[in-house]
């Protein structure tokens, strides 16, 4: 991928490098097109109407993953994921938005993605969870979205500026992503079923170092995206 200037915060737009012209971009970004396997053919961040098509933020010259469906490319996440919970002959699937609730029947939230495998007469056999986690970003970037929107040029500049759009880390961790491990992990493990998170190497160097196992003992795993192959570190 093209290296992008320092002095803008836009990295991908519906799928593709800002640089990227080719038809295809264009095409996605003409129609607001997602690449990543969203649930519609169609874009649909923060509104479906006017959708918010910013995939990546630039930052530091490095692209930062602020959509969660930017993790279903090419589904490799999930089999990724399905040979971490199960064996190689395993038949499985997964399922979305999974409600969790707790032993007094109380909501524990949903889970991005539940993985199930299942026998020749579509009988569940086993199961584990996947998480999914985006960098939440402070500032605007509504902003400089929708001037390059009007102007989509490759050598894109917005200067720095009150409210410049950034990734939170602090919040990611503490408000969303630690939270969610300690809720539903909790039940999960009584349930003594493997759970797996999926997030950018980016994200997880910001994290208190983790101690690892080998996978045959492992009953949690971390996924990391990078932007050329998934990666795995098991904890």
């Amino acid at each position: 991928m093209n290296t992008i200037n320092d002095n803008q915060p836009l990295s991908e737009i519906f799928g593709f490098p800002i640089h990227n012209q080719s038809d295809r971009a264009m095409r996605y970004l003409k129609n607001k097109l997602c690449p990543f396997n969203n649930i519609v053919s169609n874009c649909t961040k923060n509104s479906i109407e006017l959708p918010l098509g910013v995939c990546s933020l630039n930052h530091k010259n490095k692209p930062i993953i602020i959509c969660p469906i930017r993790f279903r490319e090419d589904w490799k996440i999930m089999s990724e994921t399905a040979a971490f919970i199960f064996n190689e002959t395993t038949v499985w699937t997964h399922l979305g938005e999974i409600k969790l609730k707790d032993k007094f029947g109380k909501s524990a939230g949903n889970i991005d993605y539940v993985l199930v495998s299942y026998d020749d007469k579509g009988r569940i056999i086993d199961f584990g969870s996947l998480e999914v986690q985006a960098v939440y970003i402070s500032g605007n970037l509504t902003g400089p979205f929708n001037v390059w929107l009007e102007n989509p040029i490759p050598d894109f500049h917005w200067p720095q500026a009150l409210k410049y759009p950034k990734p939170d880390y602090l919040s990611s961790s503490r408000k969303r992503l630690i939270p969610q491990i300690i809720a539903k992990g909790s039940i999960l493990r009584q349930w003594n079923k493997k759970q797996a998170v999926a997030l950018q190497t980016t994200f997880y160097d910001t994290l208190p170092p983790l101690p690892e196992v080998d996978k045959s003992v492992a009953d949690f795993a971390f996924f990391f995206m990078t932007w050329s192959l998934l990666e795995m570190k098991r904890v």
